[in-house]
């Protein structure tokens, strides 16, 4: 009795000490910023809750131009901060170049690996993911032809492709897959109207589904899907409730939970470096169900999904990698 009172008093003060020196953690988000619906909305989302519920000290900056992402990781390094967490593939050669000059500082990167005592980085199963909404959007499709349209054209985002080619054709071996890419750079993120011109050419071709694995244009693939009246499926945060009705589902990355859960443990001085990764087992990816588009799975496609769901989990289906393809 004694001593489970005084571990409960010691808790109760490791977290007012805590709280009394709140630790500082500074986020580098990329192009597309915290209002993109998306990727860095999951990333702040997850910044600020622990801010609310931890009381740490946050900053925020976003990464405009991509050639001054190394010198806002520098400085947040520079003001001792303790944990500096970048969002996106394209800031992992900046995060470890400044990692190194910054040995004492702890840095985190999503999407990027990097070997380094002091970088945690926070990886995703996408082609899981990816996986269960094409097996949905192949249920869902009238037409017998779905479509995906993916953001940058690079090994990230042709894993989602991979992935979810591979689940359509999991449900029906005879589907037809149209695959488009938005650009080669950067900006392809943010480009909603190249995004509509290539989501309305798939339905336009017969697609009745598609996929956006885009970023902040995602906006253009929904645009399209609602004005020819055909679905269309989110990516990264839970993108649902952007159109009610036109959204058959979301394929989710907790990528707020991982940035949470790492800010968390930096405050609890359980911060180690290495890989962390996220997959179907550990809710890491996932697809979505809410009050937005409940309609539109029905319980047989419920029930089918979370059948996939538990093979791919118990190794009886074996998700094709892009990452690991020969």
């Amino acid at each position: 009795m004694v001593k489970a009172i005084l571990t409960s008093l010691f808790l109760v003060l490791f977290n007012i000490v805590s709280y009394a020196n709140p630790i500082k953690v500074g986020l580098v988000l990329d192009k597309g910023g915290k209002d993109d619906k998306s990727f860095n909305s999951a990333a702040y989302m997850g910044a600020t809750k622990a801010e609310k519920d931890l009381k740490i000290d946050l900053k925020y900056v976003e990464a405009t131009d991509t050639n001054a992402i190394e010198n806002l990781h520098r400085s947040f390094a520079r003001k001792n901060f303790d944990l500096v967490i970048g969002i996106g593939f394209a800031q992992k050669e900046a995060v470890k170049k400044v990692a190194a000059q910054f040995p004492n500082v702890k840095f985190a990167i999503v999407d990027g690996e990097i070997d380094a005592k002091n970088v945690r980085s926070l990886l995703f199963e996408e082609h899981e993911g990816s996986f269960l909404v094409g097996a949905l959007a192949a249920m869902t499709s009238k037409t017998n032809s779905v479509g995906f349209v993916g953001g940058m054209d690079i090994p990230l985002i042709r894993r989602f492709a991979m992935g979810y080619v591979a689940g359509a054709k999991y449900v029906n071996p005879k589907i037809t897959v149209t695959e488009n890419y938005i650009g080669v750079t950067g900006e392809a993120w943010n480009n909603p109207a190249k995004a509509k011109e290539l989501a309305l050419a798939q339905y336009a071709k017969g697609a009745d589904v598609v996929f956006g694995a885009a970023g902040a244009s995602n906006t253009g693939i929904f645009d399209a899907a609602e004005d020819k009246k055909k679905f269309a499926i989110g990516c990264d945060s839970n993108q649902n409730w952007i159109k009610p009705g036109v959204i058959l589902t979301s394929m989710l990355k907790a990528v707020d939970v991982a940035v949470y859960d790492t800010i968390k443990e930096t405050q609890e001085g359980k911060f180690t470096g290495g890989v962390s990764r996220f997959g179907l087992k550990n809710n890491g990816v996932n697809y979505t169900l809410d009050q937005h588009n409940e309609k539109l799975v029905t319980p047989d496609m419920r029930k089918k999904l979370e059948d996939i769901k538990k093979k791919i989990v118990a190794g009886q289906i074996q998700v094709p990698d892009y990452y690991k393809k020969k």
